[in-house]
């Protein structure tokens, strides 16, 4: 079997859907009776790309700014060479993992994360939302079979585009074995470079976006005592975003304090180390797909204060404290909680550990070739 995937995610640093191709692509790589092409925009390559292209971040940047239509045009010249690698290829199905599919004459898989840009469009930029909205639906509507990371997205496509049930396949996500449980010593080197100790600090993960919540977070952890705060500071792991004026602002004193520790993106394998140090995560996203931060942390035992909206109660069960995302007097008092109960701690530590175990990157993989397989016959 042939499969043609996009991989253009890969070329930034790795977020949520970067994260998903990524361990896809690994996982696919690794099964036999496969051969996995991937598409990197403007060329075709078999190797999965662990490294971001320098800058890029920058370069898009520069680019949205200085050049009318860009994206379109951008969408264009991909689809060029995409059509041009499919003909050399022969790939027997496409998968596209990011929402918008190339045009392709023949079978197609497409991955859906979240109808996060029509739910809540103001959380996202108006040309992001423009994009979504012209090609989104097109490749909708070709695909064979739609892959969903949730029973809750499931029900989203259902509810939003009236999908019937059986084209739609949730397929859950996985975690990296590098997420695990360490010890103080494990971790000591890489929390020493940011000034933080183990198990004495809270922890947030996410680029810093409107959706992720950020600032529910934040005012919430301005109610708790001033002691306290100081003893367990909030440390922000993520790209910046888009629409963070007003986060900005709102860190900026709490940064000066020292209450606040913001050290942006990170590298898997240090990500790790600092999620598996942290006393707690808090994630109190108003809308996700999945959610893998909680899934990362629960596998290092690190127990997790959500959101109990959308899919993150399908994430997280009974192993956290779930709250409303609006209530920040809630997620407070549940910080609270989380700080001076031990015993609660270890137990949600315990089934934590116990439920991320089933979540696994190559039972997702195999899931997804048996769903290229049903689509190939089918077609």
């Amino acid at each position: 079997m042939k499969v043609a995937l996009n991989a253009t995610s890969l070329l930034s640093p790795l977020t949520g859907i970067g994260q998903y191709t990524n361990q896809l692509a690994k996982g696919l790589q690794a099964l036999s009776g496969l051969e996995l092409n991937l598409f990197y925009g403007t060329g075709w390559s078999k190797e999965v790309r662990d490294q971001p292209v320098p800058s890029i971040t920058a370069i898009k940047s520069m680019i949205k700014r200085y050049i009318p239509n860009a994206y379109s045009i951008n969408r264009y010249l991909q689809q060029n060479r995409f059509t041009h690698g499919i003909r050399r290829n022969h790939s027997d199905i496409y998968h596209e993992p990011n929402f918008l599919a190339f045009k392709f004459n023949g079978p197609l898989v497409i991955t859906v994360h979240d109808l996060s840009w029509i739910r809540f469009p103001d959380t996202h930029p108006a040309e992001r939302v423009r994009a979504m909205n012209t090609y989104f639906e097109p490749g909708l509507r070709r695909a064979g079979l739609i892959l969903t990371d949730s029973e809750f997205v499931k029900r989203e496509l259902m509810d939003v585009f009236g999908v019937k049930a059986e084209r739609i396949k949730p397929i859950l996500l996985g975690v990296e074995p590098l997420f695990y449980p360490r010890t103080a010593e494990d971790t000591l080197a890489v929390l020493n470079r940011h000034d933080l100790a183990h198990g004495r600090y809270l922890l947030a993960v996410g680029t810093l976006e409107p959706r992720k919540n950020l600032q529910v977070a934040l005012r919430a952890y301005m109610l708790l005592p001033p002691q306290v705060r100081k003893r367990f500071p909030l440390v922000l792991v993520g790209m910046n975003g888009w629409r963070t004026s007003a986060l900005e602002h709102q860190i900026a004193p709490l940064i000066s304090a020292g209450e606040i520790r913001q050290i942006g993106y990170l590298p898997r394998e240090e990500l790790a180390m600092v999620t598996a140090g942290a006393l707690t995560l808090i994630y109190p996203s108003i809308y996700e797909g999945f959610g893998l931060p909680p899934l990362e942390a629960m596998a290092c035992g690190v127990p997790v204060i959500a959101s109990e909206v959308s899919s993150l109660p399908e994430v997280v069960g009974d192993t956290g404290m779930l709250i409303n995302p609006y209530d920040e007097e809630a997620l407070a008092q549940a910080i609270l909680k989380m700080i001076s109960d031990d015993g609660l701690r270890h137990q949600l530590s315990l089934t934590a550990l116990a439920r991320s175990s089933e979540f696994t990157w190559d039972k997702c993989a195999r899931q997804t070739v048996d769903v290229y397989r049903q689509v190939i016959k089918g077609s």
